[in-house]
């Protein structure tokens, strides 16, 4: 049973390649590699060489290294749930990351307790339309004259924990480096009905453990923000605890105040916007182009921020490693 409230602690893993290849501050990897340690099972979220988002199982560390980073999309649970349970009663120890609600539904399906499962759940802003997404990815597919070969939902490499920046990486060898999507996301017009009456947008989860990224670090624990990402950690209950615990000893920790550390999904879900349904009759009767100049940022102001943003950027990398490389911003 959780607690009336969460124990809150602020978190980087020690390992800086770790942390580098986490969204974040590299949590999850930490409470993965101790299951993983004792033979157990991973569940959570990939996305896919088509640019879907998707559960997978897997008892390998290579696996669940795709599992890292965001998806500002929803992903498709499949069979996930009934492969847990038979997970479960061959008395296999299960790890499952998602979204609270699926957190939730996992539980609803089980219908009882089991001590061999640790449900890490995710600080989830709302859930944006797949249908713009792929609209999104053919647009730039289009502009760029190439099929996408990957995607960075966050590029964290380039422009730091504290930015949002999606990068496409395309067949032909150019990248672009956009804020378009994440202007989407953000207006909150393209999140599904069900997250504008969200149960889970409080500092109650079903999870053991919940985790994001710590927005508010700067108030809560400002020593540790260097920009490379700091995970929030919130421990629910005594499994929570434990497994907090166990993994300690390859992260710096320092425990917070909760008062200190609530983002606005914490506090209650985002309103439906004004504008959702323009959006969508825009959306469905416009071309993407139009969508993107009218909620996705792009304009004379927009472009001259981000051609500044490129250009400090290369001067930087220029000076520090007198190299270069083929990017774009829009």
């Amino acid at each position: 049973m959780n607690w009336k409230q969460p124990k809150v602690y602020a978190v980087k893993h020690k390992d800086e390649a770790t942390r580098a290849a986490s969204r974040s501050g590299g949590i999850f990897t930490a409470l993965s590699d101790q299951v993983l340690s004792i033979g157990g099972v991973i569940y959570g979220c990939v996305l896919t060489d088509d640019f879907n988002a998707v559960h997978i199982r897997t008892e390998n560390e290579e696996d669940r290294n795709r599992m890292r980073g965001s998806k500002y999309i929803q992903s498709k649970l499949g069979d996930t749930f009934k492969s847990v349970k038979e997970d479960l009663d061959a008395q296999k120890s299960v790890l499952l990351s998602g979204t609270s609600c699926q957190v939730a539904g996992l539980k609803k399906y089980l219908g009882k307790e089991y001590d061999n499962l640790f449900c890490v759940d995710i600080v989830c802003h709302g859930v944006p339309s797949k249908k713009v997404w792929d609209a999104y990815l053919h647009w730039q597919e289009q502009k760029n004259h190439s099929k996408i070969s990957s995607v960075d939902f966050r590029n964290k490499k380039d422009f730091g924990w504290h930015d949002h920046v999606e990068t496409l990486y395309f067949e032909n060898g150019k990248s672009t480096s956009s804020r378009v999507f994440k202007e989407l996301f953000y207006g909150h017009t393209v999140l599904r009905p069900s997250c504008y009456e969200c149960p889970y947008k409080s500092v109650m989860h079903p999870g053991d453990i919940t985790i994001a990224d710590y927005w508010g670090i700067e108030k809560a624990a400002p020593e540790f923000d260097d920009n490379k990402g700091i995970s929030l950690v919130l421990v629910n209950n005594e499994a929570g605890e434990k497994a907090f615990e166990k993994v300690k000893e390859g992260l710096i920790w320092k425990q917070t105040k909760l008062e200190d550390s609530m983002q606005p999904p914490l506090k209650a879900p985002f309103p439906k916007p004004d504008n959702r349904e323009q959006f969508w009759s825009d959306f469905e009767n416009k071309s993407f182009e139009y969508v993107a100049k009218k909620y996705g940022g792009i304009g004379l102001k927009n472009d001259a921020k981000s051609l500044f943003r490129k250009i400090k950027r290369k001067i930087k990398k220029l000076v520090s490693k007198g190299g270069k490389r083929n990017t774009s911003t829009i």
